[in-house]
């Protein structure tokens, strides 16, 4: 006990010292916080945290307010593979320099951050599960990105959460363009059979959650999914940080 209460003092003092000659900013717009990956008053108001109502399955925000069932015209019309999906905050102007930042300026230390977020955001889908695995990028766009944003995240809520994580359970089939501008349909057809389980026997009877960093129209999510599913998972959820505000399908 003493020596883990010495331990506990001594990160204070380091994280003190740090602080001290590298100021902690906030994780959007660089402003200084007061604990590192904090966002500032300014940004904190212009996100839009996803509570309720929203979609019990794929998780959209509503605007439909005392009902706790409702589901989406989307998902009422075509259900996911996946069970249902959280998120922590609407991609928008807000939001989205956080992503991107995240995503495609190497800001790679701020998965940590990021993870707490969703720890809170996924709490319901994260108490269920057995384990963790990410959405997978091809080896080529590995290679030229040098990391992969939702192993990261996957990876660092894990441990929050002290979950398994199988960073490595789903592979790229095949490079998929970018899905930026596709609309639904063309972003189904874009990833469909792109992803294979390669750990079957490690989710045989699993309820998996699945990790990415946005979530669009849930094509991706979808395509994983089923992946996982013939692969002899039980029930898949997903968990990502930011969900474009339009039904998944």
């Amino acid at each position: 006990m003493a020596f883990a209460v010495t331990m506990d003092v001594l990160r204070h003092i380091a994280r003190r010292a740090i602080d001290a000659v590298l100021p902690p900013q906030c994780i959007s717009c660089s402003a200084l916080v007061d604990t590192p990956g904090a966002l500032c008053a300014d940004c904190f108001n212009g996100f839009t945290f996803i509570t309720a109502p929203m979609c019990r399955v794929c998780g959209v925000p509503l605007q439909a307010a005392g009902a706790a069932e409702l589901i989406c015209g989307a998902c009422l019309k075509e259900r996911p593979e996946f069970n249902c999906a959280r998120a922590v905050f609407v991609y928008d102007t807000a939001s989205k320099g956080v992503v991107l930042k995240f995503k495609h300026g190497d800001r790679t230390d701020a998965a940590a951050h990021l993870a707490r977020w969703m720890l809170r955001a996924g709490e319901e889908v994260l108490s269920d599960c057995d384990v963790i695995v990410p959405v997978p990028l091809h080896r080529w766009r590995l290679l030229w990105r040098s990391y992969n944003q939702a192993a990261l995240l996957a990876n660092a809520l894990g441990r929050l959460a002290q979950k398994p994580v199988i960073a490595d359970g789903l592979r790229r089939m095949r490079a998929t363009p970018s899905q930026g501008r596709l609309d639904r349909v063309a972003r189904r057809r874009n990833v469909g059979r792109a992803f294979a389980a390669q750990q079957a026997a490690a989710f045989a009877g699993k309820k998996v959650l699945l990790i990415d960093d946005v979530l669009t129209t849930g094509a991706t999510a979808d395509a994983c999914a089923r992946a996982l599913l013939a692969a002899g998972a039980r029930r898949i959820d997903v968990l990502v940080l930011a969900r474009v505000p339009g039904p998944a399908g």
